[in-house]
């Protein structure tokens, strides 16, 4: 039978919080620069009556 410590699960709340926090921050960071490059280097939308 597993046994449940309540204060081992308390005792890594904080650190269980930072990772999270880390993984949240490394998101925002990577779409942060997805924006930025979209604005850098926009799509080129390219005319079709040419190729038709």
């Amino acid at each position: 039978m597993m046994n449940f410590d309540v204060d081992a699960l308390l005792k890594s709340l904080p650190t269980m919080g930072w990772g999270m926090l880390g993984i949240f921050m490394v998101i925002g960071i990577i779409m942060l620069i997805i924006w930025i490059l979209g604005k850098v280097f926009p799509v080129r939308k390219e005319d079709n009556k040419e190729n038709k």
